[in-house]
């Protein structure tokens, strides 16, 4: 099991590359775990979110920068392609976690084959399992399954991915959901779903 999200990358980094991130990164470990040089890594999944930020201050940052660098501004930044491509890999680290694309295209370079692997496939097993102790701690016998609890178990999805309602089109923004208590033998004690 895995994460490929923000709380990832900034437990593998060492820090951030400009002024601003650096000192949201350093108050971000001071606080989860009294080391602001981040060599403590941060598990805890609500914590995605700020990890998150930080690493939209550092974008914010760096756009600035490549926005009043000469070189990108030149006319001469864009090479056109002189053949036709035929297949390309790449990567990106997006803030829902690693996004990978593989295309094929065929000789009039229309689109053949196209696999992408989106953050929410990386971190389908975290997720899972993230839900499922959400869903643990809050569901006891006796407990009525509300709007309001169907929010908190939701809280442990949307850390992973704070857009999946608008990333599968479902209006407004929200995802249906359902919830259902088990017995140990797989009975449905409850169920309740928000559309």
């Amino acid at each position: 099991m895995y994460r490929a999200s923000p709380l990832s990358r900034l437990n593998s980094s060492n820090g951030m590359a400009t002024p601003l991130a650096q000192g949201e990164y350093e108050r971000f470990y001071a606080t989860l775990t009294k080391d602001p040089s981040g060599r403590t890594p941060v598990h805890q999944t609500l914590a995605t979110h700020w990890a998150r930020v930080v690493e939209l201050v550092y974008a914010a940052e760096r756009t600035l920068d490549l926005a009043q660098d000469e070189v990108i501004l030149s006319p001469e930044i864009r090479v056109p392609p002189k053949e036709k491509p035929t297949e390309g890999i790449g990567c990106v680290e997006a803030p829902r976690g690693t996004f990978t694309h593989h295309y094929v295209t065929d000789e009039r370079g229309m689109l053949q084959k196209v696999n992408l692997i989106v953050g929410t496939t990386n971190n389908h097993a975290a997720i899972s399992m993230s839900i499922k102790k959400a869903a643990q701690g809050l569901i006891k016998k006796g407990v009525e399954i509300t709007e309001g609890l169907l929010n908190k178990v939701e809280m442990a999805f949307r850390a992973y991915d704070p857009c999946f309602g608008c990333a599968t089109h479902s209006l407004p923004g929200q995802m249906p959901m359902t919830l259902r208590v088990c017995a140990p033998d797989g009975t449905v004690l409850t169920e309740k779903s928000r559309p």
